[in-house]
């Protein structure tokens, strides 16, 4: 959850989503080996181009979330291998500006636009089968927001 200095979140719309005018938080995978702090950090660089230098971890969720895909989707994502993911979620606090955002930082890009969105809205923009988890998110990080 990467947080501006009005404590609004950045949400990006998918690039491969075109069935739904969907919004997600940047989130991502760690590679093996790799500290979860790092990944937390190369992801958010990878996905919003926002560079080290304005970003600040703030906090990291006791448990992590789990997610299972809806059946239709089960063997379409992620290259038929998995069911849904374990994730987990990391609050970070954006110093730059709006200028410092490039979602083409890396390529392929996996975001085509991007916004603010106030906080209790996230569970609103995400696709449902992601709505309980945008809403235990939310909850874990309500008081530093």
């Amino acid at each position: 959850m990467l947080v501006n200095g009005d404590g609004r979140v950045f949400v990006g719309r998918r690039i491969d989503n075109k069935e739904g005018d969907w919004w997600q938080m940047p989130q991502g995978g760690v590679d093996e080996g790799e500290d979860l702090d790092q990944a937390a950090l190369r992801e958010l660089a990878e996905e919003t181009g926002a560079r080290p230098e304005h970003v600040s971890i703030i906090d990291r969720m006791a448990e992590s979330v789990r997610y299972d895909l809806p059946e239709e989707l089960i063997g379409k994502l992620w290259g038929g291998k998995y069911r849904g993911q374990e994730q987990v979620w990391f609050l970070a606090r954006f110093s730059g500006s709006d200028e410092d955002i490039d979602l083409n930082a890396h390529d392929p890009a996996e975001f085509c636009d991007w916004k603010w969105a106030e906080p209790e809205h996230l569970p609103e923009l995400i696709v449902p089968f992601k709505k309980r988890v945008y809403r235990a998110v939310v909850e874990a990080f309500r008081e530093l927001v």
